[in-house]
């Protein structure tokens, strides 16, 4: 019986193969239940380093925080720093943020824009491309220490969809050979014409799988999250895997719970939805099974007066959250007109530490009644416009979020989580089929761990 119910989560049965909502077969990764230790194990935490956050393709930029030659971004993961470069052909680069000299870290901030890249140690200068321009005092050298000037390492880097990927392993496999996703899907958000509008370091007492685990699924909305149910059916969730760890949930948004008995009655969390597109509910003479579409029909017909092409989206898209999961340590919330892109990073030092980084993306449109889904917990004030970058918000431990009830509810669970799966009480997560993204990811990290490549 429990077959069927899995295979019943589906948002659009009538979807053909080719359709990017299509439900995708059924994949088994059978049924282990994992050592704990994975999660706090300083061991684990070593061989992960050293197999898997040195070897995946990495989320590092996205393309519009860089749009000219000579802008840059850092990428920090672990105890590395990586910097992410325009080049005057257009092109980018990525280069270990290390001064060949003595290894002073070149870059200090988070981005900015420069012709050349100084050590603010000896003055030793680097182009765009890495390679030094300018050794001090030169004369002073060894004719054979600096015949062939240093540069800056190189890091394997590739752009694809409006993101900027980068693996440090020597020789890794193309990018697109391990994205995991159908091609268009991510094209299809134009992710390259959205700009971060708000980005947040926070740090949390959990290990960053502890993490990934509770945001790949929705069973524990309803424990959880309880104000969510008024407009998201977290039972009527469609779960899809792809290959090399990537998977989605396709979330139906500006509908109630299966889990409430009432599926008819309005109330406070649709109607504010429903202003968010310009319908006045006062006018709305649906039920509440009916506030989905009209939202979807609202936002077509928006699309219709602005010129956004949202034809190229299906229904569902213009309402419900695509969480989309690139292996192996992002998942994306996906809308037409913005995306949260979240990455859970390791602490350099403590397995039982991680950082959540979140840039809410926006596409920017010159139109007073055009905004992001609410959810995305945008402060009132933020500039949209595209013109601005933010500065990141670094934010520590014991400080308040301020990420959004629904988020600061979760920086509130993990670490008790964590601390819950540290106990000899606790011998492995029993995961059922609402959490079968959970075994895909783990299944994914433990063929790394393994040695496969």
């Amino acid at each position: 019986m429990w077959n069927n119910v899995v295979e019943s989560w589906q948002i659009d049965p009538e979807a053909g193969t080719d359709d990017l909502e299509a439900k995708q077969p059924f994949i088994d990764n059978g049924l282990d239940v994992h050592d704990p230790g994975r999660y706090y194990d300083p061991g684990f935490m070593a061989r992960e380093w050293d197999r898997l956050w040195t070897r995946t393709w990495l989320i590092a930029a996205i393309e519009t925080d860089i749009p000219e030659p000579g802008d840059y971004s850092v990428f920090r993961l672990g105890r590395e720093s990586i910097i992410i470069v325009r080049q005057q052909d257009g092109s980018v680069k990525a280069m270990y943020n290390v001064c060949a000299h003595r290894g002073n870290q070149i870059v200090q901030n988070d981005r900015g824009s420069v012709m050349q890249f100084t050590c603010a140690f000896h003055s030793w200068q680097y182009g765009l491309d890495g390679h030094c321009t300018q050794i001090t005092d030169k004369n002073t050298f060894n004719p054979e220490l600096v015949k062939q000037n240093p540069k800056l390492t190189p890091v394997h880097c590739e752009t694809y969809a409006g993101l900027v990927f980068i693996n440090l392993d020597e020789n890794p496999p193309a990018l697109k050979e391990r994205f995991g996703l159908p091609g268009g899907y991510l094209e299809n958000y134009q992710l390259d014409k959205m700009h971060c509008v708000r980005h947040i370091v926070t740090e949390w007492h959990a290990n960053w799988k502890t993490a990934v685990d509770a945001f790949y699924e929705t069973y524990h909305l309803h424990a959880v999250h309880p104000e969510t149910q008024d407009v998201m059916d977290d039972m009527g969730v469609q779960l899809d895997l792809y290959p090399h760890g990537g998977s989605r949930m396709l979330v139906p948004i500006a509908v109630k719970t299966k889990r409430q008995a009432d599926q008819a009655a309005m109330n406070p969390s649709l109607e504010y939805m429903m202003t968010e597109v310009n319908i006045d509910p006062s006018q709305f003479t649906g039920s509440a099974s009916e506030v989905r579409e009209a939202i979807q029909k609202a936002k077509r017909a928006r699309s219709d007066r602005l010129g956004l092409g949202y034809e190229r989206f299906t229904d569902g898209q213009l309402t419900d959250s695509w969480a989309t999961g690139i292996f192996p340590n992002v998942q994306i919330g996906l809308h037409p007109e913005g995306a949260f892109l979240m990455r859970f990073m390791p602490h350099p030092t403590d397995p039982e530490k991680f950082y959540y980084d979140t840039m809410t993306l926006v596409r920017p449109v010159d139109d007073p009644l055009y905004s992001v889904p609410g959810w995305m917990g945008l402060p009132k004030d933020t500039d949209t416009s595209g013109k601005i970058r933010p500065e990141t918000e670094y934010i520590s431990s014991g400080e308040a979020p301020n990420l959004g009830l629904v988020l600061d509810q979760d920086s509130e669970l993990l670490p008790v989580v964590q601390r819950g799966i540290r106990s000899k009480g606790f011998n492995g997560a029993i995961w059922g089929e609402q959490e079968q993204r959970l075994r895909h990811f783990h299944r994914e990290v433990n063929r790394y761990l393994d040695g496969e490549k």
